[in-house]
């Protein structure tokens, strides 16, 4: 890349492994390409973007979003938020594995207040795979952000042709080249216009709920000091009464609970009692998530409890969470 003055318009480029960056090996699938190696990628054709800004690529890890922290989900959006530090940036564009981005690209939503466009892009093959997706995938990121229409929007996920907001989103498929739906397309933007905490990240803890799960596990996380507690409900939040007893006991503790579903669609609307149901969760205190779905609403959690947010504020933020239309 030629060097230009630094107040020329570029998009940054921020690799964090995942498949898109991956090689096979014997030993599986890892990640091996650098920012500049994608950037390099022969099929990435920048010449057909709406401009010609440079792209400054940062490698800012290399791993499997698998195997990421949350500390590092945080440092993500953390170098997201600095890059737009920078009023020459047109937007930024984060390489990441799949099988988190759900999660690290709504964390990274939650902060970002600008109206640059953010796009996060991955793939499905690996970069050495006759089938690589990665290439089209990030070629495609890097025209959306020079487009207009894209500011404002919050954070993006662009797979496989397809665009969607981050909030909301979850994985769908581990084969298809769209690997990503929603539960609802038009949830609103939320911000917490606060910086992002760059130290130990607030742990909260995610349990799938299923009849005969032992309510010894939301005594267990508590014990373990978690700060939050997400279950991921049958139906529409429901559980057994001994979950609800269990919630009684950690809320008291001072630990926040939200439930909300392991259905991936439809609202979840506290309907059903019988001293198990959401409605009975609801009355021992804790807070149910409509729209967001375990792991967007445990990494809320996290990022509202790190940032010093009360449990009303969290209350609070899952109420904003609701569509208006």
């Amino acid at each position: 890349m030629h060097q230009r003055p630094a107040t020329d318009p570029h998009i940054v480029l921020i690799s964090t492994g995942g498949t898109i960056a991956a090689h096979s090996t014997a030993d599986g699938t890892v990640p091996r390409l650098t920012a500049a190696d994608l950037i390099g990628t022969g099929s990435l054709n920048t010449g057909s973007l709406s401009t010609e800004p440079r792209i400054i690529g940062v490698d800012l890890m290399s791993v499997d979003s698998s195997a990421m922290s949350v500390a590092d989900q945080f440092a993500i959006a953390a170098a997201v938020v600095d890059a737009l530090t920078d009023p020459a940036t047109i937007g930024v564009v984060v390489t990441h594995g799949t099988d988190t981005m759900e999660e690290t690209s709504y964390l990274t939503d939650l902060f970002v207040a600008d109206d640059r466009p953010v796009v996060f892009t991955g793939a499905q093959h690996p970069a050495d795979s006759a089938l690589s997706d990665g290439p089209a995938n990030l070629a495609a990121a890097l025209r959306l952000v020079t487009e207009p229409n894209s500011r404002g929007r919050g954070v993006l996920v662009a797979m496989a042709g397809e665009v969607r907001s981050a909030r909301g989103i979850f994985k769908s498929s581990t084969t298809d080249l769209d690997a990503f739906d929603t539960v609802h397309g038009d949830l609103p933007r939320h911000t917490l216009d606060r910086p992002v905490p760059r130290g130990r990240p607030a742990r909260v803890d995610a349990l799938a709920l299923y009849p005969g799960v032992s309510p010894g596990l939301i005594a267990a996380a508590v014990a373990q000091q978690s700060a939050g507690i997400v279950l991921a409900a049958t139906g529409s939040g429901n559980a057994h009464p001994d979950i609800t007893a269990e919630v009684i006991a950690a809320v008291r503790a001072g630990v926040v609970v939200v439930v909300t579903s392991r259905v991936p669609h439809g609202e979840v609307v506290p309907a059903y009692g019988g001293g198990g149901g959401a409605v009975d969760l609801e009355r021992a205190g804790a807070i149910v998530s409509r729209w967001l779905r375990a792991p967007q609403a445990r990494i809320a959690v996290s990022a509202l409890l790190s940032t010093g947010a009360s449990v009303h504020d969290v209350r609070a933020f899952f109420c904003d969470t609701t569509p208006t239309t």
